[in-house]
């Protein structure tokens, strides 16, 4: 049934957004992915829209062209954005604009695409959030925003239940990505004892998140919603370095 699936994924032009998007083609699902950068991915089935998910107009005019064209069956909202400031050096304007990315340009997709899935009884938004959730360190506007993910997905969850669309979360730990180098020097001192504060030993990979987000999308989760899966190989446990 995969082949008639139409998938939205934001950030689908690298990273875990990316590998989602991959393994969503391989399955037959048609994808389109939205990102601020052009995607690297060729394929029949997958168009590819430049858009600036923080500009809430262009996300509604993104919105319209996607349901003038398509039956969209699931919403990945992968797309996020790491500001990290200590306290003293964070602003509230770091908030309202995470706030936009991580959850008002949801909020806007979901809007647009809910009539089709009401209507053809099936459904599945899907999150990626953040371990960072729980609080981390220098993290006030992205734990916050990513915490209000997991709040606004149960929401989502209570109210779409009836109309057979599950909505979930994945709150991966630290992961190999560009947002991770962004802040970790790549193959570095802090590298290694980010690894080495993770019970398993080792830091995420984007096909580790991947899997989960392949999992919660499939027609058989359908008795699975409202949930935060923490895809972080222990680290909600205890305490890591970032």
């Amino acid at each position: 049934m995969s082949d008639t699936y139409t998938a939205v994924v934001t950030g689908g032009a690298k990273g875990i957004g990316a590998e989602v998007a991959r393994r969503m083609l391989d399955n037959g699902y048609s994808v389109i992915t939205i990102d601020i950068e052009p995607s690297q991915i060729e394929h029949e089935k997958l168009t590819a829209i430049t858009t600036d998910l923080m500009d809430n107009t262009a996300v509604e005019e993104t919105a319209r062209s996607i349901t003038a064209q398509h039956q969209v069956t699931h919403l990945i909202h992968n797309a996020g954005l790491i500001w990290p400031n200590l306290i003293e050096e964070a602003q509230a304007e770091d908030i309202t604009g995470l706030a936009q990315l991580h959850l008002g340009s949801a909020l806007t997709l979901a809007k647009a695409f809910l009539p089709a899935m009401k209507l053809g009884k099936f459904g599945r938004i899907i999150f990626n959030g953040s371990r960072a959730m729980l609080g981390v360190k220098t993290r006030t506007a992205y734990s916050a925003t990513k915490a209000g993910i997991a709040g606004m997905a149960r929401t989502w969850a209570l109210e779409l239940a009836p109309h057979q669309i599950t909505v979930n979360v994945i709150a991966p730990g630290p992961v190999l990505t560009d947002n991770f180098w962004g802040i970790v020097p790549k193959e570095g001192e802090l590298q290694d004892r980010i690894a080495e504060s993770i019970p398993v030993g080792r830091v995420g990979t984007v096909d580790d998140i991947a899997n989960a987000f392949m999992f919660f999308a499939d027609e058989k989760s359908s008795f699975i919603t409202g949930q935060t899966l923490f895809v972080c190989g222990g680290a909600s446990i205890g305490l890591t370095a970032i």
